[in-house]
C-alpha cells in the first residue's frame, strides 16, 4: 500500500502542477497548501517539502482505504468504485479549505473546482487499480464479479 500510495499521490501531483504551469487555476497551489493547519503555516516550508507531507497524506488514505477493502472482501469493480469515489469525496471535502488562503482559488470558481475534482478522480482511479488490480485489498481469488 506504500507503492500504492506513492505511486497514486505522485501522478495527482504531476497532473495539477501541469494543470497549474498551463493555465492560471492554482490546484497544485492547493493541493500544496498547508496554510491552515496550526503549527505548519508559519513554518516556511519548500515544495520539496510540501509535496513530502502530499504523498504522507496519500500513503496514509491508501493505508485506510486497503484496511476497508480487506474488511468489505468486495469484487474488483465495487472495490475499484468504491476508492475512486472514496478519494474524489475526498477532494471535495478539502477544496473548501481553498477560502483559507489567499493563494489558492476562489472558493466560488467552479472552473478550478472541476479541475480539482477531476485530479482527485485520477488519483482514484490509479490508487483503486493499483490497490485493487494489484490484489492488495483481499484475497482475490474468492472473488467474482
Amino acid at each position: 500500500m506504500l507503492g500504492a500510495g506513492l505511486a497514486a499521490g505522485s501522478l495527482l501531483g504531476i497532473y495539477l502542477k501541469l494543470i497549474e504551469h498551463f493555465t492560471s487555476f492554482n490546484v497544485y497551489t492547493l493541493l500544496l497548501n498547508v496554510d491552515y493547519i496550526p503549527g505548519l503555516k508559519h513554518l516556511e516550508l519548500s515544495e520539496g517539502a510540501e509535496f513530502l507531507l502530499h504523498l504522507a497524506i496519500s500513503v496514509l488514505l491508501s493505508a485506510v482505504l486497503g484496511v476497508i477493502l480487506r474488511k468489505k472482501a468486495w469484487p474488483h469493480g465495487r472495490a475499484f468504485t468504491f476508492v475512486a469515489a472514496a478519494c474524489t469525496g475526498v477532494g471535495l471535502l478539502l477544496y473548501p479549505t481553498t477560502a483559507l488562503s489567499d493563494r489558492t482559488p476562489e472558493l466560488t470558481d467552479p472552473v478550478s473546482l472541476l479541475l480539482w475534482l477531476s485530479g482527485h478522480l485520477l488519483y482514484g482511479a490509479a490508487l483503486g487499480r493499483l490497490l485493487v488490480g494489484a490484489g492488495h485489498a483481499c484475497d482475490w481469488s474468492k472473488q467474482r464479479e
